[in-house]
Formats: C-alpha cells, sequence, structure tokens
C-alpha cells in the first residue's frame, strides 16, 4: 500500500529558477526513507508541500486516505499563558474529546440506559482504551524524560523557550500524537546525545512511514531503509541506508565519468575522421563527412558529472617539544550551589584526539572556556606545555566587522597581501565574485569555512572545536572533515555528530554529574563501555536474590533422580515463560528507554538462573 505518491512536482520562488523539477516517487507504508541533498535543493520544500504548508506549481502529492501526517519542522502558536504541559496535552485532545463524550453519556445513563446510549459508550471506551486513554499521564512522561524536557522546564511558559527547546517539546507533542506518517526536518539539531539516541530508537520502532531530512549521517545510517537524493530538481534512488548511498554513489558517479569520457574519445575520433575526409576533398569523402557529423550530432551524451571539489587545505603544525601539551590539576567550578565539576586531574598528551562529551548543561562549553582561560576555575589549576600553540573555533562564529568582504577581512585581520589572501580563500572555495560578498550575508557552513581558512595560517599544535559541525549541511561538514584529517597535532573537540566522534576521537572525556570519565578507546568502544557498566549496575543489587534455588539441591538427596528432574523440568517450564513475558514487554516498550533498563536486570538474572536450572538437569540427566 502507497502512503505517499509525489507525481511531477514543479516549484519555485518568487518566478526564480525551479527548485523541484518534475519530481516523482512513491514511498510505501512502513518504509523509512532519508532524503538527502545539498541546501537549497528542495528538501524543506517538498516536506512544506506534503504537510500543506506550500503548494506546488505543478503536479501533485498525495497522501493516503485516512493517513495522519506530522512534521516537526512547524511550532505552531498557542494561547498565551500556555505552560509546556499544556502544549505536550494539545496532543490528546481527541481522547480527552472521547473522555468528555462519555462523561456526558455516564450522566446521562443515570436517566436513559437505553441500548442506543450503551452501544455508543461501550463504542468510545473501546476506542478510549485502544488508544492509551487511560495511559496518557505516563506516555507524557515517558516521552519527556527521553527528550530531556524536565520536570522544571515542563512547567514554564512555552513562549519564554529558546528556539532549540520549543523545537524539542514540539517534537515530543508530535511523538505523542502517534500519527501515521512522521515528516522529520533536521530533527536532531537541538538534541545532546542521548535525546538523539532516544529519538533514534524510537524512530527504528515506529510501524508508520517516516520521512526524514538530516545532515545527521549516524541517524540517517539507523533509522533508514532506503535514501532519496533531490538532484536538479529530481529524485535518485538508492536501496539502503546512508552508508550504501555513498558508496553506490561513488560508484554510480564513477561508472557515470567513464562513460562520459568513452563517449568523448568516441566523439573525437569520429570528428578526427570527419575532418580528414574533409581535407580531401572529393564529392564522396565531402557526403561521408557529413554523415559522420550528424551522427555526430545524434549521439546520446552523457553528463560530465559534477563531483564536489574536496578542499586541498592542511593545518600549519607547529613544531612540538615534549609529550605535554596540557595538564589540569584540581580543576573544579561550580555555579551557586550547582557543581559543574569538580577534581579534574588530566593529561594531554601530543597526538591526543579527545571527545568531550555529555549531556547539554553538564558543563562541556564552560570547560573549554577554563582551558581556553576565558573563565577562571573555582580550584586547581592548568599548565600549558613549551612551545604550545592553541588555535579555536567556537561553536558560535562571529566577526568584529561582519560589513566587511571576506577579501578585506582577510587583509586587515590576517595582514594579508592581495594576492595572499585571493590564494588562500580559493583554497577553501572562495573564488571570483564571492570573495566581495560582506561577511554577513555567509551562511553557517561558509562562515566555518573562512574561520578554517584563518586558523590554517597559524603554526598551531593544540586545536580545540566547539561543535564544528552544527547545523552545516553533509557538505560542509565533509569540508571540515578533510581538513581536520590530516592535522597530526593535539585535538580536543565538543560534538553531538557521532560521525564525527567516531572517525576522529581516540580518547572520550565523558561529563556526567561533576563527574569526569576519561576512557581510552574510540566513541563504538566507549559505547560498549557504557552498555557493560549499566548492566553491572542494574545486576549487582540482583544478583544476591537468585542465590535461593540451591534449596532445591539440598534436598535433592532425598528425592531420586526421576523426581529431581521432573522438578527441574517444570521449573524450567516456569522460568522460560517468565522470561518469554519479559522478552514481550520489551518488545512493547522497545522505545521507552527507562523501561528498558528495569527490563533489562530481570531478564539478565532470569536468564542466569535458567542456565544453571539447565546445567543441573544436564549433570543430572548424564549421571
Amino acid at each position: 500500500m502507497i502512503d505517499i505518491s509525489i507525481q511531477n512536482l514543479t516549484k519555485a520562488y518568487d518566478g526564480g529558477e525551479d527548485i523541484l523539477r518534475g519530481l516523482s516517487f512513491d514511498i510505501q507504508a512502513g518504509e523509512h526513507i532519508g532524503i538527502l541533498g545539498r541546501n537549497g535543493c528542495g528538501k524543506t520544500t517538498l516536506l512544506r508541500i506534503l504537510s500543506g504548508a506550500c503548494a506546488p506549481d505543478d503536479g501533485e502529492a498525495i497522501i493516503a486516505n485516512g493517513k495522519r501526517l506530522g512534521l516537526i519542522s512547524q511550532i505552531p502558536v498557542y494561547p498565551d499563558g500556555y505552560t509546556v504541559e499544556d502544549v505536550l496535552k494539545t496532543a490528546h485532545r481527541f481522547l480527552d474529546g472521547i473522555s468528555a463524550r462519555m462523561e456526558e453519556l455516564t450522566e446521562q445513563m443515570a436517566q436513559d440506559a437505553s441500548d442506543a446510549v450503551l452501544r455508543e459508550y461501550d463504542r468510545l471506551s473501546a476506542e478510549f482504551e485502544r488508544l492509551g486513554g487511560w495511559d496518557t499521564d505516563v506516555a507524557r512522561n515517558r516521552v519527556a524524560n527521553g527528550l530531556g524536557i524536565p520536570q522544571e522546564m515542563r512547567e514554564r511558559r512555552f513562549d519564554l523557550l529558546s528556539g532549540g527547546e520549543k523545537t524539542r517539546v514540539n517534537l515530543a507533542r508530535l511523538i505523542l500524537e502517534d500519527t501515521d506518517i512522521l515528516l522529520l526536518d533536521e530533527p536532531t539539531n537541538h538534541l545532546d546525545l542521548r535525546a538523539t539516541e532516544w529519538l533514534e530508537d524510537y524512530v527504528l520502532h515506529f510501524r508508520g512511514t517516516v520521512l526524514a531530512v538530516s545532515h545527521d549521517r549516524w541517524f540517517l545510517d539507523t533509522i533508514a531503509q532506503r535514501c532519496i537524493e533531490i538532484r536538479d530538481g529530481k529524485a535518485e534512488f538508492y536501496a539502503g541506508n546512508y552508508s550504501f548511498y555513498v558508496e553506490e554513489r561513488a560508484r554510480r558517479l564513477l561508472e557515470q565519468q567513464r562513460r562520459y569520457e568513452k563517449e568523448a574519445a568516441e566523439a573525437a575520433r569520429l570528428s578526427e575522421t570527419a575532418r580528414k575526409m574533409h581535407e580531401h576533398g572529393t564529392e564522396l569523402l565531402h557526403k561521408r563527412a557529413f554523415s559522420i557529423e550528424k551522427r555526430i550530432s545524434r549521439m546520446e551524451r552523457v553528463e560530465k558529472p559534477g563531483v564536489q571539489k574536496k578542499l586541498d587545505v592542511k593545518f600549519l603544525q607547529r613544531d612540538f617539544f615534549g609529550d605535554e601539551v596540557l595538564l589540569l590539576d584540581g580543576v573544579g567550578k561550580s555555579f551557586g550551589e550547582r557543581t559543574l565539576f569538580r577534581d579534574l586531574s588530566l593529561l594531554i598528551e601530543g597526538g591526543d584526539r579527545i571527545a568531550l562529551l555529555g549531556d547539554n548543561g553538564a558543563g562541556k562549553s564552560t570547560l573549554l572556556k577554563i582551558l581556553m582561560q576565558e573563565v577562571l576555575p573555582d580550584a586547581g589549576h592548568l599548565r600549558f606545555g613549551p612551545s604550545v600553540k592553541t588555535a579555536y573555533l567556537p561553536q558560535i562564529i562571529r566577526f568584529e566587522h561582519p560589513e566587511r568582504t571576506l577579501y578585506d577581512t582577510m587583509i586587515y585581520e590576517e595582514n594579508c597581501q592581495p594576492q595572499q589572501a585571493r590564494d588562500r580563500l580559493a583554497r577553501f572555495q572562495f573564488t571570483g565574485e564571492d570573495v566581495f560578498k560582506p561577511v554577513s550575508a555567509l551562511s553557517g557552513g561558509e562562515l566555518s569555512r573562512l574561520r578554517l581558512c584563518m586558523l590554517m595560517r597559524h603554526d598551531i599544535n593544540f586545536l580545540i572545536l566547539d561543535e564544528p559541525t552544527n547545523h552545516l549541511d553533509i557538505a560542509s561538514r565533509e569540508w571540515i572533515e578533510d581538513a581536520v584529517a590530516d592535522y597530526g597535532g593535539a585535538l580536543l573537540f565538543v560534538s553531538h555528530d557521532r560521525w564525527f566522534i567516531e572517525r576522529f576521537a581516540g580518547r572520550i572525556w565523558y561529563l556526567e554529574n561533576g563527574e569526569l570519565t576519561d576512557f581510552r578507546g574510540s566513541f563504538s568502544q566507549f559505547r560498549d563501555y557504557q552498555a557493560r557498566q549499566r548492566a553491572q549496575q542494574t545486576q549487582e543489587p540482583r544478583r544476591a536474590e537468585p542465590a535461593k534455588p540451591p534449596k532445591a539441591t539440598r534436598k535433592t538427596a532425598k528425592v531420586s533422580p526421576e523426581k529431581q528432574i521432573s522438578r527441574l523440568e517444570k521449573e524450567i517450564e516456569r522460568q522460560e515463560a517468565c522470561l518469554a513475558e519479559l522478552n514481550r514487554q520489551a518488545e512493547e516498550f522497545a522505545s521507552d528507554y527507562q523501561k528498558l533498563l528495569e527490563l533489562e536486570p530481570q531478564q539478565t538474572a532470569l536468564q542466569e538462573a535458567l542456565d544453571a536450572l539447565y546445567a543441573e538437569w544436564e549433570a543430572l540427566c548424564g549421571a
């Protein structure tokens, strides 16, 4: 069954060039699709057309009858004074209407208990229960906790929240509405790692249809069953997740390049043959030459593939003497009664590549400011190694004179000669008239590129990055990664981009509850370590409880082996039924992180008890 059908969509803005040019594709019910393409290719426009926020110039977008659709990028306007809790409750307005009607019918039944009234009440009661009407409070708590919306925030007025907080609340409301089709436009932009992973797990187990526009490559890799790239206003299809898309697109571009070169060579050969025939000048050869030229003009030409040019840039690295880059000795910082971290004693050595991770508000940015000596610690001190020179790329990039052009910025702020300024800007793909644009007109990715262009003239050996890929499209993220990949000095960065973290981190600093975990290994290894730690913490209190089964073994001396085996088989059957029920609950609550944490130790304890029973049964059967 088709949930979404896009048929020859065309769309342009203000009479300009078409963004969408006959875009066509179908989405089957339950498919999870990643929508890809460069900025400005029409991804968000497509989602707005699907949601009804704007109309196409031609063609149509058809949504299957009866299917409810929700778009995360739209933030509705709520009445004055609405709190976050009020906004979350709007997701259950339909259930509130059923509940109100059931109350009316209850009052009516006191006077009129006719079959019609009873039937309507029974029908509404069944519908109310089917839609989870009795568990709305539980659902709100589960989703709010998963997306990092604490009780304090739920009591605040919605209109006083930041843009990122409003987006998070709106995402929670959309999930609570339990729509059939989810349209996600950059859903992870304002989420920390914990909330992103919760959303990822929710989408992964969501049984409806999902269209996700995202620059989070890890997110797309996890949730997308196939990808659709919008290029030149049309759709190209890839039957797999983001990793499949990267490999398959490279293969297609290579094949297109080979075909282009082969056809160009054939056209050149025929043109040379026609030229020689014309040179000989006979009437017959002229005719043959004209025939060849017509053949050349009728040849189907493969378009030359447009390969994105990579940045050909490298950091100028300063010679480094000694292993010590930076020593933190007993560093601590608090704000009022809240302690961000305490007694941090750490050593950064030459060549370290460290990812500083933690939930929003854990103190990551404050720690970076202390390292940059913009904020003083309350306790402890820092010591930089000899010959250390630091460069810093902040999360929010500002320039003192945004009215200046890129060219003037390089000349005045970097003391460049005119030609040197042009050359350095060109290496970062600022060419032609682009260099005379004001800095204020640059996009987020272009601002990052310009700041990197300025940093790379310095002979640095300690690079600090604060959310270097935040709000950038995939192409801009890859540009930054290309620059960082060739840098061999010490690197410390804060990021929620798991693709970036996995590629560059060889050491993890994880801030949580004022403590910092220093883990030497990749991001994937750190995730495995966290999973083992959680399992140990939840299992240890319960391991003492299953110590009771040995009672059965004490009595075995007084009964026959056959009775022991029969008793064990009944116990195994009972334990297997309990484990099956826990597994069923784990599937039911697959998107409920808190519930899974409660179930996991119970499953582990039961499995361990079953393993012991199996071993005892095998020993008795073999006796």
